[in-house]
């Protein structure tokens, strides 16, 4: 524990640094300054008085500004070394337990139990491996993300329900025991790839971030003619508020990299807020209204539909039938 401490303590002083200093070069020239208007105005030169007060004001300014971005570079130095070291922890992770289980293959012969075990997990890890690197990838190209596709009209609540099951896959979660939808026949007109990776990541945070066991409401409802609004709500700890726009800045996580107890490396909600800006939308965190957890309210172009209620009901069930076999699936290759 020393080290953590020694770190914390490391940073602290650097942020103060330059506080102090911005306090004593402000105290000094205002001392100074002080007594050269004094002195001028015995003399009653009032036209360097004048001059002379216009410096003090430009020279606190000046002071000030340079503060200002001195603790911003600082801020964003500390956000970038706390990137690298999630990016670290997560790298290293699955590469260790890859390792361990490789070596444990090549030591002895396990049972086909042990064996199916060690394989599930391997399996495993390497998904979070490629998850961390297509999401690394993803913030380096994501003004170019979706464009080699022309968009596309696409139903609301199809795409909603395929996000959600993807994550409780990810998380392992019964999707019926998780999840509850009160969406309505809602369209947007957009590539369909930006949606995915939006709603996606909301909702893998939802259940990443949700209490035990997750409970994730998903409300989509129209504003007004041209607008489509969706809340996702978890069941977590929810969202502080001095918290709530930095967020979804880059390199920014909501506790010390050292301290932490959730993977991930902070770039979801930057990507999130950067495409749904490139969308023409915005997203927001919310008071949850009541129970805790956090809200979190996305709004994009798009329309009501008016959909025959037999043709929603169908869509209902054709999405149900995806998250069943994908359900399915997962659990035929569990038992293969």
């Amino acid at each position: 524990m020393d080290l953590p401490v020694a770190d914390f303590r490391r940073k602290r002083r650097h942020l103060s640094l330059p506080i102090w200093s911005s306090v004593l070069l402000m105290t000094v020239n205002i001392a100074l300054m002080a007594v050269l208007i004094v002195l001028l105005a015995r003399q009653s030169s009032w036209l360097a008085l004048t001059l002379g007060s216009i410096a003090l004001a430009i020279s606190l300014f000046g002071i000030s500004f340079y503060s200002f971005l001195t603790i911003k570079e600082i801020q964003l130095n500390r956000r970038q070394s706390n990137f690298v070291d999630s990016v670290t922890h997560e790298l290293k992770t699955p590469i260790a337990a890859l390792r361990l289980y490789l070596d444990t293959l090549l030591m002895r012969e396990p049972d086909a139990a042990d064996r199916r075990e060690f394989y599930e997990t391997m399996n495993t890890e390497l998904g979070r491996l490629d998850r961390l690197i297509n999401q690394l990838l993803e913030v380096g190209r994501l003004d170019a993300i979706g464009h080699q596709t022309e968009p596309e009209t696409i139903h609301l609540e199809d795409l909603l329900r395929q996000c959600a099951n993807a994550a409780c896959l990810h998380h392992k979660q019964e999707f019926n025991d998780v999840f509850r939808f009160e969406v309505a026949p809602l369209a947007l007109t957009s590539r369909r790839l930006l949606l995915e990776m939006i709603f996606g990541n909301l909702l893998d945070n939802a259940v990443k971030y949700g209490g035990k066991p997750p409970k994730v409401t998903v409300h989509a409802f129209s504003r007004g003619r041209n607008q489509v609004v969706v809340r996702v709500r978890d069941n977590g700890a929810g969202v502080a508020p001095e918290n709530r726009r930095r967020i979804f800045q880059m390199f920014v996580r909501g506790n010390d990299e050292l301290h932490r107890t959730k993977t991930g490396t902070g770039l979801g909600l930057y990507i999130v807020r950067t495409l749904v800006g490139l969308l023409k939308g915005r997203v927001v965190v919310l008071d949850a209204e009541s129970g805790g957890g956090s809200v979190f309210e996305v709004t994009l172009p798009g329309r009501q539909l008016d959909l025959p209620e037999s043709e929603h009901r169908e869509t209902r069930s054709r999405v149900s039938e995806l998250v069943l076999s994908a359900k399915e699936k997962s659990e035929k290759e569990k038992t293969e």
